[in-house]
């Protein structure tokens, strides 16, 4: 039977930690080292390694795994309403149970009124919004351009820049929804840069979303 040179244990624990550079979440990050150091472990000991790199390799691995399942159990504690869930399903999914939690409650729900205007044209967005139920109707210029439904999120292309807005947008309908503060987000970001990242990715499928759907309106337009 061949030898079988242990070193490729060394290099697909390498592989798993360049992989793990890549994740987000710190329970992601911990599962990976954890991983990493179980795999190097047969090459120190095939290859007949110093004890303090066999016993540094498992200290690694156990305390990883142990942080790693610590923070699993805290993750299955944590309670979200159904239409908490709906907003974490649908723009913060690459956010954890703790950290989706942490950042919807730095904002607030609210039922409204239709006619209250949540944005105004040419000013700068006062917070992002999440319309959990009803419509809110989007103004260019005075003309309608554009109506949002259930599940959108309003705001997101200008609200951590504090750029002015290119539309005015006004309930339609009695609403449910969810905000916060565009100076209050920005700070909590500023302060958790990996949520910030998480964040920006839900934006960019919200603002995809938006695209598609005005495309649509747009194809199905009669010509003129």
């Amino acid at each position: 039977m061949a030898h079988f040179d242990s070193a490729w244990f060394g290099y697909a624990a390498l592989l798993l930690l360049l992989a793990t550079g890549f994740a987000v979440r710190i329970d992601h990050v911990r599962i990976g080292i954890a991983l990493a150091a179980l795999l190097a472990l047969p090459m120190a000991l095939f290859g007949r390694g110093p004890a303090g790199v066999v016993l540094l390799l498992a200290l690694l691995a156990l305390i990883n795994l142990g942080l790693g399942l610590r923070g699993w159990i805290r993750d299955t504690r944590i309670a979200f309403s159904p239409e908490e869930q709906q907003l974490r399903q649908l723009h913060f999914g690459g956010l954890g149970p703790v950290e989706a939690r942490r950042l919807i409650d730095q904002g607030h729900w609210i039922s409204a009124r239709r006619g209250e205007v949540l944005i105004r044209e040419n000013e700068a967005v006062p917070s992002l919004f999440y319309l959990a139920e009803g419509e809110a109707a989007i103004q260019r210029d005075g003309a309608d351009v554009g109506l949002l439904s259930d599940g959108a999120l309003i705001g997101e292309a200008t609200v951590l820049d504090g750029a002015n807005a290119t539309g005015t947008v006004t309930l339609a309908t009695r609403a449910r929804l969810w905000f916060v503060p565009a100076e209050a987000l920005r700070s909590y970001l500023a302060a958790n840069p990996g949520i910030a990242a998480a964040l920006h990715e839900g934006f960019a499928r919200a603002l995809r979303g938006k695209l598609a759907s005005a495309n649509t309106r747009l194809a199905d337009r009669t010509p003129l």
